[in-house]
């Protein structure tokens, strides 16, 4: 089964222009900055929004045709829906929450609470069944709101940014449920800011800007070739806007020599992969092109790795691992020589 998605619609001073589709069993990542129009067009495939032109089909069935008029309401779409606040009702206990949705179709409150134990099992939530949503952590929360969208056996699930208010462990956790929930018979649509999600849980990307689909593809082909700035730096990616002539690359007052590429001489994007650059106390000696004194602007750290952001005259981010970190002995504000090879440097077609 597919879904085939055709979306025109105005919210606001934003219009939304968004044709897709997305096979049974596949996952697609939406992303896009704040009020680019993510979280319309999944409201949209939910039926919380109907298209002001357009049509959205699941196989023959019709959920939504401007043309013809025909609007099938929320309830009678096979979708969960996955909030980003999880949205649970606080006055329900865990155990009915994941029930309110089979309670809504019809189905008798016994069953309706044998099919949510069930659920809950799958994902892990049963030890919190009496619980009410005030007494739960926010991964405990997410997972209940995974299991009431389970629980009606949709057809597709959407998924708006439901990791955002997650702390990193729960966060974790919650991509290690939605890895382990994956069904070949249900699609799934995730909103999502995170880059590492979009790239390790979606079988394609949707890119979104100013309510148009920029770029669609699969995550090694948009990290292959972002089409954008915001496609490149989404994926964590250094995109730099310069001037090709030859192998020789002018950004600013910059310089790089670039490898074998098929772009064509004048304006061009730059990629360069954060972890192409290396880092260095003195001048480098050695193979490297492309070789430039710079200062550290920022550090952000993690377990395994660290993102050094550095300053002009090529504003960009460097991830080294800890150890290569600390073996530097710099910090913020103190000079570096940074070096990438020429091969390491992609240009595109701007």
């Amino acid at each position: 089964m597919t879904l085939v998605a055709d979306v025109r619609r105005r919210i606001g001073s934003l219009q939304l222009d968004a044709s897709f589709s997305i096979d049974k069993g596949e996952t697609i990542a939406v992303v896009g900055p704040n009020g680019a129009g993510k979280t319309s067009l999944v409201r949209t495939i939910a039926g919380l929004a109907a298209v002001d032109e357009g049509r959205i089909a699941w196989d023959e069935f019709v959920w939504d045709e401007s043309g013809s008029g025909v609007f099938v309401s929320p309830e009678r779409r096979p979708i969960g829906y996955v909030f980003q606040d999880h949205a649970l009702f606080e006055h329900l206990s865990v155990l009915d929450n994941v029930a309110f949705g089979l309670r809504a179709s019809g189905i008798g409150r016994r069953d309706a609470r044998t099919r949510a134990r069930v659920v809950l099992e799958i994902v892990g939530g049963l030890k919190f069944e009496q619980r009410m949503p005030s007494e739960l952590s926010g991964g405990e929360s997410q997972t209940v709101a995974i299991a009431r969208a389970l629980a009606t056996e949709p057809k597709l699930m959407l998924f708006d940014e439901p990791f955002a208010a997650l702390d990193t462990s729960a966060r974790a956790e919650a991509r290690r449920l939605f890895v382990a929930m994956a069904n070949p018979s249900m699609s799934r649509i995730l909103v999502t800011h995170d880059a590492v999600e979009a790239l390790t849980l979606a079988d394609r990307i949707i890119a979104i800007e100013d309510g148009s689909i920029v770029q669609i593809g699969t995550p090694s082909e948009l990290l292959a070739m972002p089409r954008s700035h915001f496609v490149a730096e989404i994926l964590g990616l250094n995109a730099l806007s310069g001037q090709l002539n030859g192998d020789q690359l002018s950004i600013g007052s910059m310089s790089l020599t670039v490898g074998a590429h098929e772009a064509l001489d004048g304006n061009v994007i730059a990629i360069i992969r954060p972890r192409s650059v290396s880092l260095h106390q003195t001048r480098p000696e050695g193979s490297p092109r492309n070789v430039w004194n710079s200062s550290v602007v920022a550090v952000d750290r993690t377990a395994d790795r660290v993102r050094v952001q550095l300053g002009a005259p090529l504003n960009i981010s460097v991830e080294v691992t800890p150890a290569g970190f600390d073996a530097l002995h710099t910090e913020v504000g103190a000079d570096l020589w940074a070096s990438v090879k020429a091969s390491e440097v992609a240009v595109h077609p701007a």
